[in-house]
């Protein structure tokens, strides 16, 4: 299905849904509103779904792998080796996404969708790769405009594929040294906030480094100027290739009523891309936590989003994501087998 296909067929999810499920929220045994964000999150699964009487999900992290051009700027605390590296660690299970996705009961699925490394023939990669890591964003364009589009499109794919394997709830994951640099000119661009605004320090550079980082990042946005009316160009001029996936993903999602829970910055990025192509996507989507990283607070109020958990993360990979993944299966959870006042035979109150 392509780009503009999709994009039509992401509808409002129904209010009344919305109304309808409250109501049972507001008569199981608990007085009214005590369980706060997870009868939130309860309303908010049987809006986009479409299901009255949901089960609990089945969940799926997709972690979209990429290089950079632009970490030879010095942008990145650690060498462009470590993206491979990583992604053989995901298979391998050793990752922390691994291990929360082990603890919440979610598959992983990982896809390279621009690696600057030749994997061969490694069970359980999902190869897609569009280039060799982007183009460095400070000398030129991160990629072209099909590109781009081409990156968008493998991430709907990825959707649509969750969708037909019965996933109902999908988690965004992402690795890449050096993408903390894409995300804050995505960011940047798409909000109209100063670069040093929303720079953060990444995987741990110095004051030297940012300041090299925050410099980097103006000096592209100048030369590029990127038009965020037209969020593929942000995508291809500033982003990044798994950026790109992600912020497929999210329209996939949406296409396919999935409810979709973000990670962090990165994924935050990615997020403000979709909702630049199709602004009704945000309806679908559920921030897991608020990143430690300086701009993502800005997207989240840029995309009027609360996240659910605050705890100081800044790893990626789809970490905080499954942890809020969690959180919306146990959100069903009560809303699905808490009696109602009237089922366990309790007084309400008078």
């Amino acid at each position: 299905m392509s780009l503009c296909e999709t994009l039509g067929r992401i509808q409002p999810p129904n209010r009344r849904l919305l109304e309808q499920a409250q109501s049972r929220l507001d008569r199981l045994t608990k007085p009214l509103g005590s369980l706060g964000r997870l009868e939130e999150l309860a309303a908010q699964y049987v809006r986009i779904s479409g299901e009255l009487k949901p089960s609990v999900p089945r969940g799926m992290a997709v972690t979209f792998a990429a290089d950079h051009g632009v970490t030879i700027e010095g942008v990145s605390a650690y060498p462009r080796e470590v993206t491979a590296q990583m992604v053989l660690n995901f298979l391998r299970g050793g990752a922390g996404v691994n291990v929360l996705a082990r603890h919440a009961g979610i598959a992983v699925r990982v896809v390279d969708i621009g690696v600057a490394y030749e994997f061969g023939q490694v069970p359980e990669l999902i190869q897609k790769k569009i280039m060799w890591g982007t183009k460095n964003l400070l000398l030129e364009p991160a990629m072209s405009r099909e590109q781009a589009e081409q990156a968008v499109t493998v991430g709907m794919e990825m959707a649509t594929i969750a969708s037909q394997e019965g996933i109902g709830l999908i988690g965004t994951g992402d690795m890449g040294i050096g993408n903390t640099t894409p995300s804050a000119a995505i960011t940047s661009a798409m909000t109209g906030l100063p670069v040093d605004a929303v720079t953060g320090r990444g995987t741990g550079i110095d004051d030297a480094g940012h300041a090299r980082k925050v410099s980097v990042i103006q000096r592209a946005l100048d030369l590029h100027r990127p038009d965020r009316a037209d969020a593929l160009d942000v995508l291809r001029k500033v982003g990044g290739l798994e950026i790109g996936g992600l912020a497929g993903l999210i329209l996939g999602a949406a296409a396919a009523r999935i409810p979709i829970v973000l990670d962090g910055f990165i994924a935050g990025a990615a997020a403000l891309i979709a909702v630049g192509l199709q602004p009704l996507c945000r309806d679908y989507l559920i921030a897991s936590h608020r990143s430690v990283e300086r701009g993502h607070q800005a997207i989240l109020d840029h995309l009027h989003l609360k996240p659910l958990l605050d705890l100081g993360l800044r790893l990626g990979e789809g970490t905080g994501a499954c942890l809020g993944m969690s959180l919306v299966s146990a959100a069903i959870k009560i809303y699905m087998e808490m009696a109602t006042f009237g089922e366990a035979g309790v007084s309400e109150k008078g």
